[in-house]
């Protein structure tokens, strides 16, 4: 065995390492580039889920709000409501004095009449006493 190694076959094996060597440098600038993308979209990410998170927190805000009108109004409208019905007991109470004052004006017209009547037979007993 023969350690000498010839010309031809120290150039190919120095080629074969310049190409492993590019293949390596190749092989680190893309991985750089790699790490360099994924650190980009991470930052992406984050910032969509930043984004993301206060579009949730503005509508939740918006909901609270939506719900608090909500309940303003509902308590507008019962307030409304127990005014109305307020109303409707004036109005029935109002009702039951009319009637009520009908029926007395009915009565005095029938007491009128009555006395009417006997005012009229006196006068009359009155001009056949005379």
């Amino acid at each position: 065995m023969s350690s000498a190694i010839s010309v031809d076959e120290f150039q190919a094996l120095e080629q074969k390492v310049l190409r492993a060597v590019e293949v390596v440098k190749r092989e680190r600038d893309a991985r750089a580039a790699a790490e360099a993308e994924v650190a980009s979209l991470r930052q992406q990410l984050a910032a969509q889920a930043e984004a993301a998170q206060s579009k949730a927190e503005a509508a939740q805000s918006q909901i609270a709000a939506a719900q608090s009108k909500a309940e303003a109004s509902q308590s507008q409208a019962d307030a409304i409501q127990s005014k109305v019905q307020a109303a409707q007991s004036q109005v029935e109470f109002a009702q039951r004095e009319k009637a009520a004052a009908d029926s007395q004006v009915a009565a005095l017209v029938q007491e009128r009449d009555m006395v009417r009547q006997r005012v009229e037979r006196m006068l009359h007993q009155m001009d056949e006493l005379l």
